[in-house]
Order: structure tokens, then C-alpha cells, then sequence
């Protein structure tokens, strides 16, 4: 069921809501970036998050994954979403939402929630990684 959450960075420079289905599923990736910050994500469609402040604050770091624009805010470190453009694994532009950034979710509804684990470290993005216990 989607509901409306409100996240921020720590410093509260960055602040957005998004409408997003938790019960829907959750991911972690094996990629070098993800794994180095424990990124745990939900996607979320272009039209349904809203950046409400912040904008300026924000620094777009690109990987060797190009199409992954990891945004953090300059003031205090925290990565509180990325945008993923095509090509990619849906052929269509989606956001990558840090669960951890969430000010609203309730732990118990996180909990619930299925949690897929995606091969990026390889490019199989389509399977799940031999080893998932670090993520």
C-alpha cells in the first residue's frame, strides 16, 4: 500500500517526500559503492517523489556506473536518495530511496518488508549474490 513519507539528510539541508509501498519490497546491492555505505533502498517512480529543499546542496557523485547518480548533501555527508537513469535493469528512470533517511517509517513496517539482493558487483542485476550476510 503506498504512503507518504518525509525524508531528510542529518543536517536537514535536504529535505523530500515520496510516495512509496514498503510492503512492496526493499534491496541491497553488492556493488563496491552500496556495500561501502549499506545502502538498503526502495524505488520509487519519477512522479512520485518531490525534493522540497535543498536542491543547492546537493553533490551528484557517478561511479564507474554511470547511470547511478549517488546524491549526497555537501553540508553533512548523508546520501538520502539517487536517480538511476536507462539504460538500466527496468528501462525506465526510477529513484533509489535510503530507507535510513526516511524520518517516518515505522521500524516494525520496515521489518515486514521483503528485501531483494542484487548482483551489481558483477553486472548480473538479475541475481542474487552468492554471499549477502555483509549487506
Amino acid at each position: 500500500m503506498f504512503k507518504t513519507y518525509c525524508g531528510s539528510c542529518h543536517c536537514g539541508a535536504v529535505r523530500f517526500t515520496s510516495d512509496l509501498d514498503i510492503s512492496a519490497g526493499t534491496g541491497k546491492c553488492n556493488c563496491t559503492f552500496c556495500t561501502k555505505i549499506r545502502l538498503w533502498s526502495v524505488k520509487a517512480a519519477p512522479a512520485a517523489f518531490r525534493l522540497l529543499a535543498g536542491e543547492a546542496a546537493l553533490v551528484d557523485y557517478q561511479g564507474a556506473n554511470t547511470v547511478a547518480h549517488h546524491f549526497f548533501c555537501r553540508h553533512c555527508g548523508v546520501r538520502p536518495f539517487e536517480w538511476v537513469d536507462v539504460p538500466n535493469m527496468t528501462g525506465e528512470r526510477y529513484y533509489n530511496i535510503n530507507l535510513a533517511c526516511l524520518d517516518d517509517l515505522d521500524i516494525d513496517e520496515l521489518m515486514a518488508a521483503p528485501v531483494t539482493y542484487y548482483d551489481g558487483l558483477n553486472n548480473d542485476w538479475g541475481s542474487t549474490p552468492a554471499d549477502v550476510r555483509h549487506l
